[in-house]
């Protein structure tokens, strides 16, 4: 099965622009840690790329992702939301197999 890194929406580049995260030098770091009421939770935050992390950018900003959590975001679509429970980035993620209510944590 192939297997393909994440990818960004337009949309959470945007956004990323309007926070301006580069003009810190900061990127938007998605991580997967063990925890939260699924088995894992994603972890996301400003914080400046690392020399392993897989750097993803557009509309020059940049989300970076490291190298144990890319097995567990294969194929991922990291996008950003407005809703009314509230305006956040989110992890679609064809791995899991299910997740919580609000989306950040899942199992695989």
């Amino acid at each position: 099965m192939l297997t393909l890194p994440p990818t960004v929406t337009p949309r959470a580049f945007e956004r990323l622009s309007e926070i301006g995260a580069a003009a810190g030098g900061k990127a938007l770091r998605v991580a997967v840690e063990g925890g939260g009421c699924s088995g894992f939770q994603y972890e996301i935050d400003l914080d400046a790329p690392k020399d392993d992390d897989l750097v993803l950018e557009g509309a020059g900003e940049r989300v970076v992702i490291d190298s144990v959590s890319l097995p567990f975001l294969a194929s991922a679509v990291i996008d950003f939301t407005e809703e009314l429970i509230g305006a956040r980035f989110v992890i679609n993620n064809p791995n899991a197999t299910s997740s919580c209510g609000c989306g950040t944590s899942f199992s695989m």
